[in-house]
């Protein structure tokens, strides 16, 4: 099947490299579950009344420790306070506002910390999430700051596999590399510019279906596009067959 997607796909690009190759499928949008908040009474909880041999005690008497106010479910879930807590990460674009449906953005650059490396077709999740520790680890160690989602291009693909740069933006980068940053990695930035971005919601080892209708879209549009592809992570899962894996795929138009 991944043949035959990849051979549509160069017909409709005329002669691009086949870097929608990958194995892709969109999951319908699940609709979210709202939980429904009872409403309130405005009503004080009342404590049943002690006895009255213990309410008319002696003053001198040591008075029970009074129960501590428990805190409504409210103001269990609230977010903490800004102090030492870990900003929301940004993506390359703004969210969108409706998943099911392409949409044209313009594409943020962010300073990133950027690993290239090689993978096989089969093992392109596991290749990747690798990728994106090593990129955490060295991120730590330099005590960079991540401010938003791992990032993958895909520079170079043939029927074996691929190659790609993997890419976590951080707040900064320091002014000179250290010299025991290994060789490939490197500082960079993340992609910019103008792209249509498609939604991916569902297991990454069935990509294939969001794939075939960024094809499709491209013939119908009548697009000239860049021959690089770009994943963006919003949610990795645990593995390749979570269906909570979030995936916004960028493809860029040819100026």
């Amino acid at each position: 099947m991944r043949v035959a997607v990849i051979s549509f796909i160069l017909a409709c690009l005329a002669g691009l490299t086949a870097f929608f190759m990958i194995e892709r499928g969109e999951k319908p949008k699940k609709t979210a579950e709202v939980p429904v908040s009872q409403p309130s009474t405005g009503l004080v909880p009342v404590t049943p009344p002690v006895q009255q041999e213990a309410a008319k005690a002696p003053e001198n008497q040591a008075q029970p420790a009074e129960k501590p106010v428990q805190e409504s479910p409210a103001a269990q879930n609230a977010s903490p306070a800004p102090t030492g807590s870990a900003a929301p990460l940004a993506g390359l674009a703004p969210p969108p506002v409706d998943p099911s449906t392409p949409d044209d953005v313009v594409m943020a650059s962010h300073p990133a910390l950027i690993i290239k490396g090689q993978a096989k077709w089969d093992d392109g999740y596991n290749a990747l999430g690798k990728a994106f520790s090593q990129l955490r680890e060295q991120a730590k160690r330099m005590s960079l700051t991540e401010t938003g989602y791992p990032v993958t291009v895909f520079v170079e693909t043939d029927d074996q596999g691929f190659k790609y740069e993997a890419e976590l933006p951080v707040s900064t980068l320091p002014s000179q590399r250290p010299a025991d940053l290994p060789a490939d990695f490197r500082f960079g930035a993340t992609p910019e510019g103008k792209a249509v971005r498609f939604v991916h919601r569902g297991a990454y080892d069935e990509i294939d279906s969001t794939y075939e209708a960024i094809s499709a879209y491209v013939d119908v549009k009548g697009l000239e596009v860049k021959d690089t592809l770009i994943e963006e992570y919003v949610s990795m899962g645990n593995d390749a067959s979570d269906l909570a894996i979030e995936v916004h795929i960028y493809v860029q138009p040819v100026k």
